[in-house]
């Protein structure tokens, strides 16, 4: 399974991923889709990639957050057309312990929105559509 899909994104299969009997500890983190961003009304969100780099991309942060923490994590993105309350990004970290597993979850999340080449069109009740600088989004997190 990629790490960008599509499909509707469920949490219950990415703990599933991580969990196992040694790692007494799961982080996760759901982005929704919100209905407001920078003082505007958004009605929905349209998310794009270049799939084999975004795959790629992802794949490197997960390899170094596993490589950092003794943790299992498992990350998924979702592109195309997206409505307010939709998971747009979910990750979960499993460890032996919590801070582990916070720290991991955490660094996965960051890193996905500082490096992976997924755009972001919002669509505002007012009619208009904005390309969403990703980098900006950092100072909002």
């Amino acid at each position: 399974m990629g790490f960008v899909t599509a499909e509707p994104i469920e949490l219950a299969p990415l703990i599933a991923a991580v969990q196992a009997p040694e790692r007494g500890g799961v982080a996760s983190f759901l982005g929704l889709v919100r209905n407001h961003h920078g003082g505007r009304a958004v009605l929905r969100l349209e998310y794009s990639a270049y799939a084999p780099m975004a795959e790629a991309e992802c794949a490197r942060i997960v390899a170094e957050a596993e490589g950092r923490w003794q943790v299992s994590v498992a990350l998924r993105h979702r592109v195309g057309s997206l409505a307010v309350g939709d998971v747009a990004v979910a990750a979960a970290a499993a460890s032996a312990h919590r801070e582990a597993a916070f720290a991991a979850c955490r660094y996965v999340i960051e890193e996905v929105k500082r490096r992976v080449p997924i755009w972001k069109r919002e669509f505002h009740a007012d009619g208009t559509e904005v390309w969403v600088d990703p980098t900006a989004t950092l100072q909002h997190a």
